[in-house]
């Protein structure tokens, strides 16, 4: 079966992809919501060629009898939230050990090497049982006050494996790397910091999605083919931070990070009915990060529900603003927001409309010209050839100090059936952009944002609207450019089960916005669902 939809040429280059035989244009946008997967491309590989089960948990200091008595708590864990999982934890009922324990089980038993396996975890960090408990042998011996339930301390969290961590390699998803030691992302020391405990890397689109180009959302040489667990084999899980989507939804972890350039948390948290947050690019530091464009990439916290969005963006921002405040306000009453007519064909998009109306927002309808973005992908291959070899210069192992794309390319051709399956076209774009000049490259990104903010302007005040509502990343190309942070939430379920996301856009640094309108749709609308398989 080929299914044919219409892209951005960011979604088709970061966070979903196309059919080989299609051309994208720079002017398109995703307006299909992508419900199967390309038969032309799909699952050359499934499983991992590099790593097994026993490899991720064989330095765990549990065994399986230990998991499975975990079990009993399924009904004080699962899909419950942080606040939730907080008292709990200060009314004894479990212990932040026994959380680990019971997140590194469900891992153990779903995600990899069987019927219902998801391929969402990469690797497991060794020192998250020791420092679970080291936290509870705390809270054992300090006389503490009452805290408040919105904290993260004692949360374990997945980290999409792009992101550097002292506890485990940060491999991009990509062979060459498996090695790849560092020292923790300044996202991660905040982390740290706020008491969370890292349970382990995400699997991902390789290198952020910015490699192959005719291959699946959610493969990596590293971690294998990630699956939908609301269609596995099926759904597509979209990228490229597949296995952050996806090990929330099945509720492998508190709470994930990912990382995007346009789309690659809205697109996989919109496929796998999660709420996912692209903040203002540099709300979160990107060092410590493999980048696609430093111009646009910025890591984001993916989880089950609006609260633990906000307390999980508190931890991770440089400038923590008190965004859990704004989440538990919930209020859309006479908040203006456009709305695009075209999309009103969508039966889950029509129906949030009303549901927005039904909370006293006023939505207006707009019909507006897409802005031309052309020159999107040319901004990417600049930004990449450049950035890649200052990440391994400044944040990957001294091994790679002196590595590029190209080392990368030909290293990768040694063992191209199990490095490179889908091939390494994007990479070798990266390698055949025409533009250097320093002075053409600013113009070019000078003119993709400024003509994206015009638009986005234009729209606010032709139409009187403080916000925009969309469909999980059909507008995420211009949102990047134009640096308007985006929040996307559970919509529910179109007629095949597929996963669609409400998808909001405000000004850039307008994040208290985007939670409390999100945590207002959240409240009327109540949509998720946990993966039936995986209860």
């Amino acid at each position: 079966m080929r299914f044919l939809i219409s892209l951005s040429i960011l979604c088709a280059v970061a966070s979903c992809k196309t059919p080989s035989t299609q051309t994208v244009t720079a002017s398109s946008e995703q307006e299909t919501s992508v419900s199967a997967v390309d038969e032309t491309t799909k699952y050359k590989v499934l499983d991992s060629k590099y790593i097994t089960r026993q490899d991720i948990f064989e330095d765990i200091e549990v065994d399986e009898t230990r998991f499975r008595e975990s079990e009993k708590l399924n009904s004080l864990i699962l899909e419950k939230s942080i606040p939730e999982l907080q008292l709990a934890v200060d009314k004894g009922l479990f212990t932040y050990e026994d959380l680990t324990v019971f997140y590194l089980n469900r891992i153990y038993k779903y995600d990899r090497e069987n019927k219902l396996s998801l391929n969402a975890v990469i690797s497991i960090n060794p020192k998250a049982i020791e420092q679970a408990r080291a936290l509870d042998e705390a809270r054992a011996t300090e006389k503490r006050l009452p805290q408040s339930p919105n904290r993260l301390e004692g949360m374990p969290i997945l980290l999409k494996d792009n992101i550097n961590t002292a506890d485990m390699p940060t491999t991009a998803g990509a062979a060459i790397l498996q090695k790849n030691q560092t020292k923790d992302a300044e996202l991660v020391s905040r982390l740290k910091e706020s008491g969370a405990i890292i349970l382990g890397k995400a699997n991902l689109s390789e290198w952020a999605y910015f490699f192959c180009g005719d291959c699946p959302s959610g493969y990596s040489a590293v971690g294998g083919q990630t699956l939908n667990p609301y269609g596995r084999m099926v759904m597509d899980t979209g990228g490229s931070s597949s296995g952050s989507g996806v090990a929330v939804a099945a509720n492998f972890a508190v709470a994930a990070v990912g990382s995007e350039t346009s789309g690659s948390i809205l697109s996989p948290s919109s496929q796998n009915s999660v709420v996912g947050l692209k903040p203002t690019t540099g709300a979160i530091s990107g060092s410590g990060v493999v980048p696609i464009s430093s111009y646009l990439d910025t890591a984001g916290p993916m989880t089950k529900n609006v609260i633990d969005n906000a307390i999980l963006l508190k931890a991770l921002a440089t400038d923590p603003k008190d965004y859990v405040k704004a989440a538990q306000n919930a209020n859309v009453e006479n908040v203006r927001l456009g709305y695009y007519k075209r999309y009103m064909e969508q039966p889950l998009y029509a129906k949030a409309i009303k549901d927005l109306e039904s909370q006293g927002a006023v939505l207006v309808e707009m019909q507006p010209e897409r802005p031309k973005l052309d020159g999107f992908l040319t901004l990417l291959n600049v930004d990449m050839i450049r950035d890649l070899p200052t990440y391994f210069k400044q944040d990957a192992a001294t091994t790679f100090v002196d590595w590029d794309i190209n080392k990368v390319m030909a290293w990768n051709k040694q063992d191209s059936t199990r490095t490179m399956p889908y091939g390494q076209k994007l990479f070798q774009g990266i390698i055949d952009e025409k533009m250097t000049s320093a002075s053409d490259i600013t113009a070019l990104k000078t003119r993709l944002t400024t003509t994206a903010q015009e638009h986005f302007k234009g729209l606010m005040t032709t139409y009187n609207v403080e916000g925009f509502v969309s469909i999980n990343n059909y507008n995420a190309g211009e949102a990047a450019v134009a640096f308007y942070p985006g929040i996307t939430v559970p919509m529910g379920y179109n007629a095949s089960g597929e996963p669609m996301g409400l998808t909001f856009f405000a000004p850039s640094g307008e994040e208290l916005k985007l939670y409390t309108w999100a945590a207002a749709y959240e409240r009327a609308s109540k949509n998720r669902k946990m993966p039936a398989n995986y209860n």
